[in-house]
C-alpha cells in the first residue's frame, strides 16, 4: 500500500513519538523511510541571531541525530535530509520530490510565542499535503 514514508521531525518529544510510530509502520509495510527536518529560515526567523534566538542549523542537526538514535535500535534503514525554509512548505516539497506516499508528523513540537505566531506545522501539512498524513499525538 505505502512504499515511501516521509517522517518530519523537529527533535521534540512529539516528533520522537512520531519517529517510533513511523518505524513501526515502515517495518509492517516493508516500506522505505525518509527523515526530514527543516532549518527554519522562513519569514518568522531573523537573519540576525542574538543570544535569545536558537541556532536553527544546530537544532536541525540535533533533530536528525535524535531520529537516527531511535531508528538505530531497529532494523529499519532511513535516509535523512535537512532542508531550509518554512517547515510546512519544505515538508510537503520533500514528500513530493522523494515520491513519498505517506507523511508522518507529530502534532506537538516546539512551543511558545513563535509557535502561536506561525501556527501549527502539522496542521498546515495535513491541510496541504498531496498524500495522506499520519499525525502522532504526544502522550
Amino acid at each position: 500500500m505505502y512504499q515511501d514514508v516521509l517522517l518530519a521531525t523537529d527533535g521534540s518529544d512529539g516528533a520522537n513519538q512520531a519517529t517510533a510510530h513511523a518505524v513501526e509502520l515502515v517495518s509492517e509495510l516493508n516500506a522505505s523511510l525518509h527523515v526530514v527536518t527543516v532549518s527554519e529560515d522562513g519569514p518568522h526567523s531573523s537573519e540576525k541571531r542574538d543570544e535569545l534566538r536558537h541556532d536553527h542549523e544546530e537544532e536541525a542537526a540535533q533533530a536528525i541525530e535524535q531520529a537516527e538514535r531511535i531508528i538505530a535500535d531497529t532494523s529499519v534503514e532511513a535516509t535523512t535530509t535537512v532542508r531550509h525554509g518554512v517547515p510546512q512548505d519544505e515538508i510537503i516539497a520533500a514528500a513530493e520530490e522523494l515520491g513519498c506516499d505517506l507523511i508522518v508528523v507529530g502534532t506537538v513540537g516546539r512551543s511558545g510565542l513563535e509557535n502561536v505566531l506561525v501556527g501549527s506545522v502539522a496542521e498546515e501539512v495535513v491541510r496541504n499535503a498531496p498524500v495522506p498524513v499520519v499525525t502522532v499525538r504526544e502522550t
